[in-house]
């Protein structure tokens, strides 16, 4: 009687402690360039039975693979129920390189790592037996609300069209003509048509005369609405109405003493009738046409320090060109010496003592029908304010440079461009 009981105890004893069945997979694996592979293997499965009918849970394990060196025992899941796969990701230098799954079957040998993965293009050792598990919809949380919170498209949804949501909340597309505006209701028509008045606006307005100091009688492109909307601006001076010209329509009529001279420039900004005929509106805007910093020069002969290249066709007659420039001196041995160059004419010569540790510059080019009024203004640490005036006559039309150059008046001191806008004013 106590031998039976012994014997039930022992048996009851080894089958607690007996383990599923483990297949070994053991590989050297390497990199594409030849090199081991360093890393680990994070190796993840779902719930199974195992042929013994252990019972797999859920889990995770990783492999650490050193020198390319991988050996990692699994329970085969080719004679798992159900059918089950492990998920492989390869994890190196700090993140996931790839991924692969593998089948691995019952196996007294050693396999290799070809041997249970699963290729994507033909079947795997056993992976006939391999059922991929089928996920519905409603198994990943919150992906049913989520697809129904989304819009869906309507009978009325094409391609390449401004979308609009229809009263049963999908998407459909606009219909009407590609040169049509859309309004809020999703409605297309004419633009301007329909919608309201649209205001119109003139920009940069060029008024049409002789400006020859005589004449004091010129023309708009269109009449300012209203009237007080009229900004006319000459040689970039803002014109007082009533003391410097008075408007009457689309004409400016100037005092005698406020008559335009030869060269000046005159520009007007103003507002038209609201008009619902989808008037185009003209927004003339500032254009910078290059900026940057510049180089130093250290050496007593001139140098170039920056530049910009104006393109032909670029500047038009009642154009402003406005330049900014701002430089440094470093050193102590003398003086140094700036110039800015409109194409073939020197718009700026400053000559600098050796305690100006900076200086700055400002230049303007007022575009005329052949060449250019120039002036500019400068000054420096302790350098004082000067202001020039010139004329250039060089052709813009074809294209134009504007150079900064620089020289030291003493070898060792340096003079640097730091900093330098052009702007076109239309």
């Amino acid at each position: 009687m106590i031998s039976r009981s012994l014997f039930a105890a022992v048996w009851l004893a080894s089958s607690a402690l007996a383990a599923p069945p483990l297949t070994t997979i053991q590989d050297v694996l390497y990199k594409a360039d030849g090199t081991r592979f360093n890393g680990t293997l994070t190796i993840s499965w779902t719930s199974f039975e195992a042929v013994d009918s252990s019972a797999i849970t859920t889990q995770t394990t990783t492999v650490t693979v050193v020198a390319g060196n991988l050996r990692v025992q699994l329970v085969p899941t080719t004679t798992a129920v159900p059918p089950a796969n492990y998920s492989v990701k390869y994890n190196s230098d700090g993140r996931i390189s790839f991924g692969e799954t593998w089948a691995v079957p019952s196996s007294v040998q050693p396999l290799r790592v070809r041997d249970v993965r699963i290729a994507s293009t033909q079947a795997g050792l056993a992976s006939a037996n391999v059922v991929a598990p089928t996920i519905q919809e409603s198994d990943i949380a919150g992906l049913v609300p989520d697809l129904g919170a989304r819009p869906l498209k309507g009978p009325g949804y094409a391609t390449g069209r401004v979308a609009l949501v229809n009263p049963s909340g999908s998407l459909e597309s606009v219909a009407g003509s590609p040169s049509d505006c859309v309004r809020v209701d999703g409605s297309s028509g004419p633009c301007g048509s329909g919608g309201g008045l649209v205001p119109s606006f003139v920009d940069g307005d060029s008024p049409t005369g002789i400006v020859d100091g005589a004449n004091t009688t010129f023309a708009l492109s269109a009449v300012p609405s209203p009237s007080s909307s009229l900004a006319l601006y000459l040689n970039g001076m803002l014109q007082k109405v009533a003391q410097d010209f008075t408007a009457n329509g689309n004409t400016i009529q100037f005092v005698t003493a406020a008559a335009p001279q030869p060269g000046d420039t005159l520009v007007a900004s103003y507002r038209l009738a609201a008009t619902d005929t989808g008037t185009p509106q003209l927004f003339a805007a500032s254009q910078v046409l290059c900026a940057g910093a510049g180089t130093g020069n250290s050496t007593i002969g001139f140098a170039s320090l920056g530049g910009c290249a104006v393109p032909a066709g670029i500047l038009l007659p009642g154009d402003r060109v406005e330049i900014h420039v701002d430089l440094d001196h470093q050193g102590a041995l003398g003086g140094f010496t700036v110039e800015i160059h409109w194409g073939a004419a020197i718009l700026l010569h400053r000559d600098a003592a050796a305690s100006d540790a900076q200086i700055t510059a400002r230049g303007e080019a007022a575009i005329l029908t052949t060449g250019a009024r120039l002036s500019a203004q400068s000054w420096g640490t302790v350098l004082p304010f000067a202001a020039t005036v010139a004329s250039s006559t060089d052709a813009y039309a074809n294209g134009l440079t504007i150079d900064f150059q620089g020289k030291a008046i003493q070898a060792g001191d340096t003079v640097t461009l730091r900093n330098y806008t052009v702007v076109r004013l239309p």
